[in-house]
């Protein structure tokens, strides 16, 4: 029998039992929830990743819905345990979803949320602070700093690389490669090329309206490329950001021949998953190249990193924390709790997913409806016509 796991409880007689496996930024969802007659349970428990053991206490006899994070296995036993226990939904307080198995989750008929369309501009805004600190050496100089070392100005200290007038690289032009993009191209003058799948047609209108406004004030304009192969991408630019999915197609995208095709002081950025990247073969190119340098959110064995990459001067690493802004994570737990709620109350699905701002109007009801559910079409859902 599973141990008890400590909770905080809201609405004590509500309903519809809904839990959350961590506490989450903000109070509106828990509100949302407790408006529409749920009871919210909160784990309160001391642990950063809760073991499925953990879960399938929480979850108990009885539990409608649950609102988890991108750490835990949520796979056959947990969703068995959930439709045991008469739920139907679930939902990540995330746009990813790689800990889901969705096939065990159709199999119960629980449907799986996710949030994307809030996380846009503020994972992009890390992606360009991390280009920005890794060109100028921001970290080594600050901890430089720290230490005592400073005793005065010297023509060679921490010399980085200008960013005006160089390319930026982006692999993966979607919503969050394009708004990266925007920015490092406005706010640098830095000419881009890309490689996606896909032409990123709104992304080339920008820069090259850009580009004219730049030539009428005078000065040189920046120029756009969409590349023919990724590799091309690699070998031309000096500032490289990593914006794919992550499948079988993209794991290890950035191996040891690849990072040998590179500028020997270019910079590599990923705030998209973990094992696109050989992070053994990037701690070896790092220690060969010290004048090459890479910003990382993520990792390939999250939480942990590869042997040598902490002792690595030209790498600077944060902890998954590209969506870590207060309106973004707020708007991320509304729209689980309201992806869970959608299900429970028999609402349709949102026809856009990342269309979400209706939702985080705080200063109206959210729309009746679920504003993201990813197997939607299997479990064979209503969309909304709102």
């Amino acid at each position: 029998m599973a141990k008890p796991v400590s909770t905080e409880v809201y609405n004590p007689n509500g309903k519809y039992r809904v839990v959350s496996t961590k506490p989450m930024p903000g109070t509106r969802w828990i509100n949302l929830l407790i408006e529409q007659d749920c009871r919210v349970e909160i784990c309160t428990q001391k642990k950063t990743i809760l073991s499925v053991e953990d879960i399938i206490a929480l979850i108990g006899d009885k539990c409608d819905g649950v609102i988890g994070q991108l750490t835990e296995d949520w796979g056959e036993t947990l969703f068995s345990a959930l439709s045991r226990a008469g739920g139907k939904a679930f939902s990540n307080m995330a746009v990813g979803y790689n800990n889901v198995d969705v096939n065990a989750a159709n199999k119960y008929g629980v449907a799986v949320g996710n949030t994307p369309g809030v996380l846009t501009e503020t994972t992009a805004e890390l992606a360009a602070s991390l280009s920005v600190s890794a060109a100028r050496r921001i970290v080594e100089a600050d901890e430089f700093m720290r230490a005592g070392l400073y005793d005065g100005w010297l023509p060679n200290l921490f010399v980085g690389n200008l960013l005006k007038g160089q390319t930026v690289g982006v692999i993966g032009a979607g919503r969050i490669g394009s708004a990266y993009a925007r920015m490092m191209v406005e706010g640098f003058k830095m000419n881009l090329i890309y490689y996606d799948l896909y032409q990123a047609t709104r992304l080339e209108k920008f820069v090259t309206a850009y580009g004219q406004f730049l030539q009428a004030n005078g000065e040189t304009p920046v120029t756009w490329k969409r590349a023919a192969s990724m590799d091309e991408v690699l070998r031309e630019a000096d500032v490289i950001s990593l914006h794919p999915i992550l499948d079988k197609t993209t794991y290890h995208l950035i191996n040891k021949e690849r990072l040998a095709t590179m500028k020997k002081e270019a910079v590599l950025v990923n705030c998209s998953r973990g094992p696109v990247v050989d992070e053994v073969a990037l701690v070896e190119h790092l220690k060969q190249n010290p004048m090459f340098r890479v910003g990382l959110d993520v990792f390939e064995d999250e939480p942990y990193m590869k042997p040598g990459l902490a002792d690595m001067k030209n790498a600077i690493v944060v902890p998954h924390i590209a969506s870590a802004s207060k309106w973004t994570r707020e708007g991320m737990a509304t729209l689980a709790a309201l992806n869970v709620l959608g299900k429970i109350k028999g609402y349709p699905v949102w026809s856009d997913p990342n269309r979400v701002e209706p939702f985080l109007n705080e200063n109206a009801p959210p729309p009746a409806a679920s504003p993201s559910i990813v197997n939607a079409k299997a479990l064979g859902l209503p969309v909304s016509r709102l």
